[in-house]
């Protein structure tokens, strides 16, 4: 299959760019001037609105709507009924009463880096999600996430890292300058440093105390 597959009862703008290999699928609606890359499968009823950049090999499942401002960067996985917000001070009027336009309000932008993925249920507000991050489902994510991290709640903390293939890292080794988180699953060994590591810890520790 060298071109996108789109299902029939699918929307998909004229002015919209789709990647080869790409599956639309049932009733889902894909906006003007969205870029969406190759590999990528859209699940029933995912809405893609205006401007919206996606990479490839990206997964969004069912009823998922991703708004003006947010990019998916390469491998992302998003779960069903994701929702990612564009406006951190929603109003349907203005302070006279009348309506408020596009012109009436700043959109605020969201960045999911490769590889992240996004649990069922999770509400994102405009934030960063760093590299091969997790969000745990029904997460309300209020603040960016770090890279390799496991985030969980509303609002959501960290409490764990990751590793790429999705598990937690266990063993932890002392580097000169950085800690060394070693993978037990797959071997995959990722640096970071003792100050993020150490604040990490710290918030995943509070954590534990208020449950």
């Amino acid at each position: 299959m060298s071109n996108p597959k789109i299902h029939p009862t699918a929307e998909v703008s004229a002015n919209a760019k789709i990647g080869e290999n790409t599956m639309i699928w049932h009733r889902s609606q894909v906006r003007e001037d969205a870029v969406i890359g190759e590999n990528c499968i859209l699940g029933q009823n995912v809405y893609i609105d205006f401007g919206v950049h996606i990479g490839n090999n990206v997964k969004i499942q069912n009823n998922v709507s991703v708004y003006h401002g947010v990019t998916i960067e390469d491998g992302v996985f998003v779960g069903p009924h994701v929702c990612f917000t564009n406006d951190m001070y929603p109003r349907a009027i203005n302070p006279d009463g009348s309506l408020k336009t596009a012109t009436d309000w700043t959109v605020s932008k969201t960045v999911v880096k490769k590889g992240a993925s996004i649990g069922a249920n999770s509400t994102i507000l405009p934030v960063t999600i760093g590299e091969h991050a997790m969000i745990a489902a029904g997460s309300v994510v209020t603040k960016d996430v770090p890279p390799y991290s496991l985030v969980m709640g509303v609002p959501a903390q960290v409490v764990d890292f990751v590793c790429k293939c999705g598990t937690r890292h266990i063993k932890v080794e002392d580097g000169k300058t950085h800690k060394i988180l070693v993978c037990e699953t797959c071997s995959h060994k990722m640096e970071i440093a003792r100050e993020d590591y150490e604040k990490i810890r710290s918030h995943a520790k509070k954590q534990k105390r208020d449950e």
